[in-house]
């Protein structure tokens, strides 16, 4: 089955407009291949530690996080993920120094079958300028 997931960026050290995805992704993918995507989505290298927060804030005292140094970034599925994030939201922190936020969310659509002719994970839509990870610093 397939999920999709909109996925907007909130903040990073870089930030300066609005930019946010729409990603098809098979429910029984784990986290590590949902961080995969997102890097891939929005052109970073994978250069960095992240982790997935569950809670009403990225830095609520009472969040659930499954942090990439962890075996839970493996054995954990999108699906489980979002099972366990009704009520609350989930949010996707990459790069602890440069402090890249993203905020995830089921879309209403509900799980759909796989198509054998399509690739996933994959974007099906884009809104917004993708952040740069590394600006050249003469354009600064």
């Amino acid at each position: 089955m397939i999920q999709t997931l909109e996925i907007k960026l909130l903040e990073g050290i870089y930030f300066d407009q609005p930019w946010s995805c729409t990603l098809e992704i098979p429910i029984d993918h784990s986290l590590e291949e949902l961080h995969l995507a997102i890097q891939h989505a929005v052109d970073f290298e994978n250069d960095h530690l992240y982790e997935f927060i569950v809670g009403n804030s990225p830095r609520s005292r009472s969040s659930t996080n499954f942090d990439c140094q962890s075996d839970e970034i493996y054995e954990t599925s999108v699906e489980k993920l979002l099972e366990g994030s009704k009520g609350k939201k989930v949010f996707y922190y990459f790069d602890f120094g440069d402090s890249w936020l993203f905020q995830l969310k089921k879309s209403r659509k509900k799980p759909v079958e796989e198509n054998p002719d399509t690739f996933y994970p994959r974007v099906v839509s884009e809104n917004g300028k993708k952040p740069i990870q590394y600006p050249d610093w003469d354009e600064m």
